[in-house]
């Protein structure tokens, strides 16, 4: 699990890096909430096993494993290979993700990002160039 305290153990070298808005972030768009921190695994991190976190959350790097954010973002950078069942409020896939995703509001796949496995959403944007294999479900919000 991702805490503060990796923010407190961290230093200016580390690849895992805590701020309240990304360097070099690829998603140009506002953060679901805007003053929020956002958890950066940089790309030459690699994670074997279980992630939860209550803010936003881009990968660079290498995971396998499920990744929960409680309603938040997850952004999978252009150099990230995930193996991993998500669970979001958010999926933006720039890189490769291999596994089942679950997003309450929305996932997106761009130009050069690849998704293998099933997807659960409210809304769904691939764009040309993207690679996707899998199940598709639109869940229609409970009015």
């Amino acid at each position: 699990m991702l805490t503060k305290q990796a923010q407190a153990e961290s230093t200016g070298s580390s690849p895992a890096l805590w701020s309240n808005s990304p360097a070099g972030s690829l998603n140009a768009t506002a953060s679901l909430s805007p003053n929020s921190p956002t958890a950066l695994l940089g790309a030459t991190l690699t994670i074997e096993g279980a992630i939860t976190s209550e803010e936003d959350l881009q990968i660079d790097g290498k995971v396998r494993g499920p990744i929960s954010l409680q309603g938040r973002r997850l952004t999978v950078g252009r150099t990230a290979e995930l193996n991993s069942d998500v669970t979001a409020g958010e999926i933006i896939v720039y890189g490769k993700l291999t596994g089942n995703l679950c997003a309450r509001d929305r996932v997106e796949i761009k130009r050069g990002g690849s998704v293998s496995g099933d997807v659960t959403t409210t809304r769904v944007s691939i764009e040309d160039g993207a690679d996707f294999k899998g199940r598709m479900e639109i869940d229609r919000p409970k009015p």
